[in-house]
């Protein structure tokens, strides 16, 4: 079974989404606020989390970032803002996907299911699984264990949505893919993902494998195309 973690300081919101989780064959720990949250983290990990924007004492922004950096679990953020600068923010952050309210439980489970079949099957669109580890410009990506490691060994974290991104391109060097071909690429066709959240997505891949983010040469914009990866792609 599944966990999730459900937090939001609304009971209602608590109790309808546990019920609803627990029906659908889940684990479900909720909490009702930061804190509670890294004491049910630290209790047993959940496989995805889903995360509130509006929270007492540190706000949902705040724990996406941190949670991303520490645990790399995946993070569906519910916000009541549709604003598309909030939904810009919490990709940036390292949010894998964001729900506004109000919404449909069903929706919010279809999202879970999509991000978790994402994770649960890393790199099965087209990559041989007898060579799990993929090489590029010195980084070694794992993509059995779903670790991307520098030339020194050091691990860097990647969040659901980098992870995927990622593969896309190793899968597919050297060929312009427009922002439509990505999104279809990496949340499967149908996803209601924006033009901007790629740019983001990308945004945040150049600050972990580029030299220099500010002057990519790993992952080129093409002028009114999208995107080129451009190193070369070894199989190990």
């Amino acid at each position: 079974m599944s966990r999730l973690l459900i937090v939001d300081d609304d009971v209602e919101i608590l109790t309808l989404l546990k019920k609803f989780f627990v029906q659908h064959a889940y684990d479900v720990d909720v909490a009702p606020h930061g804190e509670a949250m890294w004491a049910a983290i630290a209790a047993q990990r959940p496989d995805t989390i889903i995360l509130d924007l509006m929270l007492p004492g540190e706000n949902g922004l705040s724990l996406c970032q941190k949670v991303q950096a520490q645990t790399g679990i995946p993070i569906i953020m519910l916000t009541a803002m549709a604003e598309l600068s909030d939904r810009i923010v919490g990709l940036e952050l390292g949010a894998d996907d964001y729900l506004t309210k109000p919404f449909a439980p069903r929706e919010l489970l279809a999202r879970v299911r999509a991000l978790q079949r994402r994770a649960g099957e890393p790199g099965s669109r087209a990559l041989e699984p007898t060579r799990p580890v993929i090489g590029f410009a010195g980084w070694h990506l794992d993509i059995t264990c779903r670790e991307l490691r520098s030339s020194e060994g050091v691990m860097v974290p990647l969040s659901g949505g980098e992870f995927d991104l990622l593969v896309v391109f190793l899968e597919h060097p050297n060929r312009i893919l427009t922002r439509e071909q990505l999104i279809d690429l990496a949340h499967g066709q149908g996803h209601d993902a924006f033009d901007r959240s790629i740019d983001v997505q990308v945004s945040r891949l150049r600050r972990k494998i580029e030299p220099d983010s500010k002057r990519p040469d790993l992952i080129r914009t093409v002028r009114n195309g999208g995107y080129v990866f451009t190193a070369k792609v070894t199989h190990s």
